[in-house]
């Protein structure tokens, strides 16, 4: 069993009458019940169901996945962890985990030259259309310098020279340490060591400029060109130590034609890069992700 419940300060202590509004997510081995359980469990507990989904690999010996928003009274918050732990979570062998709603994630990026997906971000982030806060941009060149740090966001660049990439990877790992919930790579054009991933501790997301698993690799446009493919696309997923193989989150695609060029599949895929990845990092910041082996369910 595993589990996590993050409640921020202001929500559990100083507001006696705030309904904190709270995400759990579930996986466990298929079996009649788990629904019932769960339900009780939050009834029991007067809280008060927003949305419910859930979704089956096979009812027949597969795995069940469940998300369930729900709105607690605060006197029933102490213990609630604990209690649905020892009374649900143990005897379905459920791993689980909690998110108060109203604490936003903290997403640190990582950029290279290419800055369309990070100014996105920004975008997005500014207008409030993204359930995050961008906490800090790490680059290892410093062009983007100006646009971060007049959005407000502290920028750090870090070369990475490549004789020396743990040197680079270590002052990475520090800047990010209790510094964010996830990592964002948009278009950060450097391969993370296995070091890192099991060092980071968070979640990492990559945009990747291919409708994956075509194209992997570096130039997937100018293989694109070469094959004269008719939809070029874009491939957000969770960062594994296998390069762009890790479980896709979204994929889009637009129609391109032999009259294209290069040039012109880079536009063109850039502006599918940015909508995929929005849509990602949102539906991560969301808690709708569950990873199922090698691939994900989106709720």
């Amino acid at each position: 069993m595993n589990s996590t419940i993050v409640v921020p300060e202001e929500v559990s202590a100083g507001e006696p009458h705030a309904q904190a509004r709270m995400r759990l997510l579930v996986s466990c081995p298929d079996r009649p019940g788990i629904v019932a359980a769960v339900s009780r469990f939050l009834s029991d507990a007067d809280a008060n169901i927003i949305s419910l989904n859930q979704h089956s690999t096979d009812p027949a010996g597969g795995t069940f996945f469940l998300r369930v928003e729900f709105a607690l009274p605060p006197e029933r918050r102490e213990g609630f962890a604990e209690r649905f732990g020892l009374t649900v979570a143990d005897h379905f062998g459920m791993t689980w985990r909690w998110w108060d709603a109203a604490q936003r994630k903290r997403v640190a990026v990582l950029v290279s030259k290419h800055d369309h997906c990070l100014v996105d971000l920004l975008y997005r982030w500014q207008r409030s259309e993204l359930d995050a806060d961008v906490v800090l941009v790490a680059s290892n060149h410093p062009d983007s310098r100006h646009t971060v740090e007049a959005a407000g966001v502290p920028y750090h660049h870090v070369p990475v020279h490549r004789d020396d990439k743990p040197a680079a990877e270590a002052k990475l790992l520090e800047l990010l340490d209790g510094e964010c919930d996830m990592v964002v790579l948009a278009r950060y054009m450097q391969i993370l060591s296995s070091e890192f991933l099991d060092r980071v501790g968070v979640p990492v997301i990559n945009i990747h400029h291919s409708f994956l698993p075509a194209f992997a690799g570096a130039g997937p446009y100018e293989q694109a060109k070469q094959r004269g493919v008719k939809l070029v696309g874009a491939t957000a997923h969770y960062v594994t130590e296998e390069l762009d193989a890790g479980p896709i989150i979204e994929q889009d695609v637009v129609r391109v034609s032999h009259a294209d060029d290069v040039p012109t599949l880079i536009r063109l895929g850039a502006e599918v890069e940015r909508a995929v990845l929005a849509r990602a990092v949102q539906w991560h910041c969301q808690d709708r992700v569950l990873r199922h082996r090698n691939s994900t369910v989106v709720f």
